[in-house]
C-alpha cells in the first residue's frame, strides 16, 4: 500500500495518509491507516507537522474522499516534495 499526501486548496494544510502495521501482533498485517496532518503559517515557514491519529480504512477512505471533494489536492509523497509544496 501506497502513501498518499493531500493539501488544500489555501497550500495552508496537509494530510498524510499511509499505511499502519501493528506490530504488536504475531503476525504483523495493515488493518488501520495512519493520518498525519500539518500547516504552513506563512509561504516561507516550513512545514510543521502538529500530530497524527489512527483510522480504520473504511474511516480514512471516507476521509480521504471528502477532503478530496472540498478541493483538496493529491500530491506525490517522498521527503523531498515537501521541500518542493511551498
Amino acid at each position: 500500500m501506497d502513501r498518499f499526501t493531500l493539501i488544500n486548496k489555501d497550500r495552508s494544510r496537509i494530510k498524510v495518509f499511509e499505511p499502519f502495521e501493528d506490530l504488536s501482533k504475531p503476525s504483523p498485517s495493515i488493518d488501520a491507516i495512519m493520518i498525519s496532518y500539518g500547516c504552513v503559517y506563512n509561504r516561507s515557514s516550513k512545514l510543521i507537522m502538529k500530530g497524527s491519529r489512527i483510522e480504520t480504512i473504511e474511516a480514512a477512505r471516507k476521509e480521504y474522499k471528502q477532503l478530496l471533494d472540498e478541493g483538496w489536492k493529491k500530491r506525490v509523497s517522498s521527503g523531498v516534495v515537501f521541500k518542493h509544496l511551498f
